[in-house]
């Protein structure tokens, strides 16, 4: 972006969003470099837009001491869990755990293996041990959490995480779309099932339709996240930059944001300001 345009737009941006009046606390280039605050006094600025790709690797939470040998059991356990061997699977990501028992991999991959033998209720415990070893999320815990807990309250049907996962492994589209609307017709508040009907849907209009029944929906923290950023994109594009630009910055700044959604927010208000 050429540099004067960028300086106007954040002038611009600081007016209409932050009711800018040219005093920021004896700050005085703080002008030049605020992109959003929010309304707790967070802020964004140029530099911590710079350089983010809008993705995160969760694989790296908590594996800067683990060693070579927690590593090559838990490679050991996952090759075993997908040739289906699902109890020598669990026995080498356990061993992998008690080696390196502050790294969640191990323990995500242990729930999985657990939701792939039908035990939901040790599915359950070991997502909720992911997430407290990475309590901004890794990967899918915290939307798996909240959707087991939901079924065990008898919020949801049993298996609807389940099926939900195999959208995954669903190439179709069109196969895909009818799974989420057998999704949607069996529980019509499961928010991920939204989301993923708004990420189906080629129609601005019925993706907007879609995202909002999933943000009523009381979504968990990273569907909330993923529908956020896809309806800040959607009014950006309806010429909403001002709405673009408040949502965008808000979900990015939120403490609740997942480590993923706070960079798909950061790397898509990155492009709006492009633009």
């Amino acid at each position: 972006m050429n540099p004067t345009l960028a300086n106007a737009l954040q002038l611009l941006l600081l007016a209409s969003l932050l009711g800018c009046n040219g005093k920021h606390n004896g700050m005085q280039n703080e002008s030049h470099m605020i992109i959003f605050r929010d309304p707790d006094g967070r802020i964004l600025t140029e530099d911590d837009l710079r350089g983010v790709s809008g993705t995160f690797r969760y694989e790296i939470v908590g594996n800067s001491q683990v060693s070579a040998k927690a590593e090559s059991l838990h490679s050991q356990g996952r090759q075993a869990g997908a040739s289906g061997d699902y109890k020598r699977a669990i026995n080498l990501l356990e061993q992998a755990h008690n080696l390196a028992p502050q790294w969640p991999y191990p323990v995500y991959d242990m729930a999985f293996t657990y939701l792939l033998m039908k035990d939901t209720k040790n599915a359950r415990v070991y997502y909720r041990k992911t997430i407290e070893l990475s309590p901004r999320g890794f990967f899918e815990a915290i939307t798996a959490v909240d959707a087991l807990d939901r079924e065990e309250k008898g919020e949801l049907p049993t298996g609807t995480y389940v099926k939900y996962l195999s959208l995954e492994w669903t190439n179709d589209p069109e196969q895909k779309t009818e799974i989420v609307h057998q999704l949607l017709r069996a529980a019509p508040d499961f928010a991920p099932a939204w989301k993923e009907l708004a990420t189906l849907s080629g129609d601005d209009a019925e993706q907007l339709a879609a995202i909002e029944r999933g943000l009523a929906a009381h979504p968990d923290g990273e569907t909330k996240g993923i529908l956020q950023v896809n309806k800040a994109l959607i009014l950006h594009r309806k010429g909403d930059h001002e709405g673009a630009i408040r949502l965008l910055g808000e979900t990015a700044l939120d403490p609740a944001s997942p480590y993923d959604t706070e960079q798909m927010a950061k790397v898509s208000l990155a492009n709006v300001l492009r633009k």
